[in-house]
């Protein structure tokens, strides 16, 4: 048996292709696996659960049917879609997990994360994460009227489009947006599990770090990038 892992998918109605290729990869591949894991950013933005989005209510009855026919999701939530909540989670019958989350895989843990709490060196986006994170912040955003929450998510996509233009003007982009190798450090120190699992950076990569091995899960931009887990090992790779 085998357990999958995804990330960073950002469906949108802008992208249907995606969002198709998501239904097809619940509906074949996902079936009859042990567990799927999707580790953040499974939609481009996410401004509250009484969003009647047809994209939201797409993936609802695909995860809820991949449960109902023996296999589990489960969710953490990413930079994109914070604000997903239980009753959503409920709705797809997807189980929401903190961040960082530690499971057995295999017969030996692993810590799960979305990842970008490892891009310390982005000064201006922990700030503006340590901001949106606080409940305060949550309820009061909530409680506006749902066109006003999407015209913020809108503004939000917008300014960070125009940071990373500015980091890409500088030459700063690779660096800020990556991990930091020292937060990296710290963090698989502090848990002492010599397995890491994330996505967030859209660089897939199986990295041997100082305290075990990390792996970076790709995003569905262009592909779809998908990490199985079995008795035999890890792979990483892409559906198409």
């Amino acid at each position: 048996m085998t357990t999958l892992f995804i990330s960073d998918l950002h469906l949108d109605a802008e992208r249907p292709a995606i969002t198709e290729l998501f239904g097809k990869f619940v509906e074949g591949e996902a079936r009859g696996a042990d567990a799927l894991y999707i580790l953040g950013d499974l939609f481009e933005a996410w401004v509250g659960d009484d969003d009647p989005s047809e994209v939201g209510a797409f993936v609802a009855d695909r995860l809820a049917a991949l449960d109902r026919a023996g296999t589990p999701s489960y969710f953490i939530r990413g930079n994109r879609d914070f604000l997903l909540g239980e009753a959503y989670g409920q709705r797809a019958r997807m189980r929401i997990l903190p961040d960082p989350a530690v499971i057995v895989l295999e017969g030996a843990p692993a810590v799960l994360m979305h990842g970008d709490t490892l891009c310390t060196d982005d000064k201006a986006y922990q700030a503006f994460r340590t901001q949106t994170r606080d409940p305060k912040w949550q309820a009061q955003f909530l409680a506006q009227p749902l066109a006003n929450r999407i015209a913020f998510a809108k503004q939000a996509r917008a300014a960070s489009q125009a940071h990373q233009s500015g980091l890409k003007r500088d030459g700063l982009m690779e660096a800020i947006t990556d991990v930091s190798q020292a937060t990296v450090d710290a963090t698989m120190a502090r848990f002492g599990i010599p397995r890491l699992i994330h996505g967030h950076t859209h660089r897939p990569k199986v990295h041997d770090e100082a305290h075990g091995t990390r792996i970076v899960l790709g995003d569905w931009y262009e592909q779809g990038s998908v990490l199985r887990v079995d008795r035999e090992g890890a792979k990483l790779s892409a559906l198409v």
